[in-house]
């Protein structure tokens, strides 16, 4: 079953959310309309308003608020892709020219503030005090989580440990903040909203997970992304972790070496292979899916908590085909 195909449970709602989305970027300001749209409808899939929808409707909720809080999802992570392409200096997502790339800097981190601030404003229109502190609690470890990141980059030492820090606080904080909020709109037993947030915090992990052996082992036309650009970036995902940790000194070296390189921006492609093949040495890639297994397996078990229904089924076939993509 391919995306197109789970999604059709909420097929008026995703037609909903897309018609939400527009009419929240109005601005009288055409630029935050124009960087807005640019970089909202550059092909994403909407996976984390998608997660929230399906959250709602697996929990019961029956209204239409969970539109605007699909929206809200889509404005926070559109608001933290703005600001990530600047503090990585990245120049292409999605096979297009970044927004920082086309605009300078300056523009696209103040329409990603903007694009937070029409979340909270969206929020708070719903008047609904537990949907308002759960998504300011999320920004404020959304955040953490991206002063960590940068405040390890070129750290060839980082700690497994540390990187799952990261990658809860950044990738998996953004799903579980999306099902939490869904899910709230719907029935209040907890042990159904416990089970759609795990669900969603063990997706964003996969998710995390697969992106990260991607990065090593993808085509960079299908991911719509240059090839090893964490390593261009100086960051330290799982799979140069493991082959860091696993490798004999020489190896270290060699890894160390081409950190460094890539903080001085003199990375070149004959760079890269080697770090692939140090890599493949190590097998690091298997660890790497391996560990994304487990947490998809422990997505969908999360389901269990929740009446069976066409929309925790579509939720663990979202699991199953976000650990099987390929870009």
């Amino acid at each position: 079953m391919d995306f197109a195909d789970i999604i059709k449970v909420i097929e008026p709602d995703f037609l909903a959310l897309n018609a939400e989305i527009h009419a929240s970027l109005e601005s009288k300001v055409p630029l935050i309309r124009q960087i807005g749209d640019y970089i909202i409808s550059s092909g994403g899939k909407r996976l984390r308003p998608i997660v929230a929808i399906m959250a709602a409707k697996a929990n019961g909720y029956q209204g239409k608020d969970h539109i605007t809080i699909a929206a809200v999802v889509e404005f926070l992570h559109t608001s933290t892709l703005l600001h990530d392409d600047v503090v990585d200096n990245s120049h292409l997502r999605r096979n297009k020219p970044t927004a920082n790339n086309r605009w300078g800097n300056a523009a696209p981190v103040l329409v990603g503030d903007f694009l937070l601030s029409r979340a909270f404003q969206l929020i708070t229109g719903l008047e609904n005090l537990r949907l308002l502190k759960t998504l300011s609690d999320a920004t404020i470890i959304i955040a953490e989580g991206e002063v960590l990141q940068l405040s390890n980059i070129g750290n060839v030492q980082l700690s497994e440990a540390t990187y799952f820090d990261i990658i809860n606080y950044k990738t998996a904080k953004m799903f579980e903040t999306a099902a939490e909020l869904g899910a709230l709109l719907g029935n209040q037993e907890p042990a159904c909203i416990v089970g759609l947030k795990t669900y969603a915090s063990q997706l964003g992990l996969a998710f995390q997970l697969v992106d990260d052996a991607l990065d090593y082992s993808g085509d960079s036309q299908t991911m719509g992304k240059n090839l090893g650009d964490d390593l261009q970036e100086g960051k330290m995902t799982l799979p140069l972790i493991h082959a860091y940790e696993t490798l004999n000194a020489q190896g270290q070296a060699q890894i160390a070496s081409l950190v460094a390189k890539a903080q001085q921006d003199t990375l070149a492609s004959a760079d890269l292979e080697i770090i692939q093949t140090l890599i493949a040495s190590s097998d690091a890639l298997n660890y790497t899916l391996d560990k994304a297994r487990s947490a998809t397996y422990l997505a969908i078990a999360a389901l269990d908590a929740l009446p069976e229904s066409p929309y925790t089924q579509a939720l663990a076939q979202l699991a199953e085909l976000a650990l099987a993509r390929t870009a």
